[in-house]
């Protein structure tokens, strides 16, 4: 079999012209040049060199070898620094997914600080649906990511980190009078977000799983893509629509609106996430982590310290 060192052998034989020189260039006996060439000529059934008395010369077979080899060494050496500037996060890439309503959590600090920190690494911050972004670990298009559970885990280390509570949301203050059932829900005119993913989504997945265990089918009436928009729809007393709580606490909710809980509690619960198989590279360990510290410290302002490892609620909004 080939390796680095026959390649690196071979392509300095022929940059310096010798086996000598390519020896005092490698920092290696000119015999171990000599046998890594006659090695890699024999593996491949080719001279590589014309042996001239002062220099020498590719082969035609050479040639033809030269440009693979270079590449190949290149990617190799290319490869090692990477890891080595990780080690010292003085490179690379740190690739992580996070919830499109991050900022609601804090979170838009995060590539701020990270950069502050570690300015030669660069960041990929994808912002899309929970399903979404599991499904993009698991092809190992991104890293690691904080998503909204439930999700499809299969090849996935999950680790929840808090509970946020999910409101009814209504311009009508006698829809929220008092907690809302599921019966109410299925009967109310929804207007939705999260429409590209529809059921698929982890919250609207949670009511559409309670409203078939009661015989219910969920119709929303409008689905649009972001809560911001829904809500602005709800606010002109289209419909009626959800929200959890850091939505409802953000300075974007509308005035006007009036909020309940659920009769039984729901919550969108944020959870870490990464590929079981996968070992994630220090620059996105990095952003995880600060990810999972800001998370964490939101739920100590809003909670207290646990110290017990759990996965605390966010303390319960008041109905609006």
């Amino acid at each position: 079999m080939t390796t680095l060192n026959q390649l690196r052998a071979f392509l300095e034989a022929e940059r310096s012209g010798s086996f000598t020189a390519a020896a005092d260039t490698l920092a290696v006996a000119q015999a171990s040049i000599s046998e890594l060439v006659r090695r890699l000529e024999e593996e491949l059934d080719a001279q590589l060199f014309v042996r001239g008395p002062r220099r020498l010369a590719l082969t035609s077979a050479g040639q033809e070898l030269l440009p693979y080899a270079q590449q190949a060494v290149h990617a190799a050496d290319g490869g090692v620094h990477a890891v080595r500037s990780l080690g010292s996060l003085g490179g690379g890439t740190a690739t992580f997914g996070v919830p499109r309503n991050a900022d609601y959590y804090l979170l838009s600090s995060l590539v701020q600080t990270f950069h502050m920190r570690y300015p030669a690494v660069r960041v990929r911050l994808v912002g899309q649906n929970s399903a979404e972004t599991a499904a993009a670990i698991q092809a190992g298009e991104i890293e690691a990511g904080l998503l909204i559970l439930p999700i499809d885990d299969e090849d996935l280390m999950v680790r929840p980190l808090l509970r946020d509570e999910v409101f009814y949301v209504s311009a009508d203050p006698a829809r929220t009078a008092k907690p809302v059932a599921i019966q109410q829900f299925a009967a109310a005119k929804l207007v939705l977000y999260d429409a590209h993913y529809g059921w698929k989504d982890p919250t609207r997945r949670q009511l559409a799983e309670r409203a078939q265990l009661a015989g219910l089918r969920l119709e929303p009436m409008i689905e649009i893509e972001h809560v911001e928009a829904a809500l602005k729809l709800v606010a002109s007393n289209v419909g009626d629509t959800i929200a959890s709580g850091a939505v409802i606490d953000g300075g974007a909710f509308p005035a006007g609106l009036h909020t309940a809980p659920f009769a039984e509690p729901l919550y969108d619960v944020i959870a870490l996430a990464q590929h079981r198989g996968r070992p994630l590279s220090n620059a996105t360990r990095e952003f995880a982590r600060l990810a999972e510290d800001t998370i964490r410290e939101l739920q100590t302002l809003e909670t207290g310290p646990s110290g017990d490892g759990e996965v605390v609620p966010l303390v319960s909004r008041r109905c609006r």
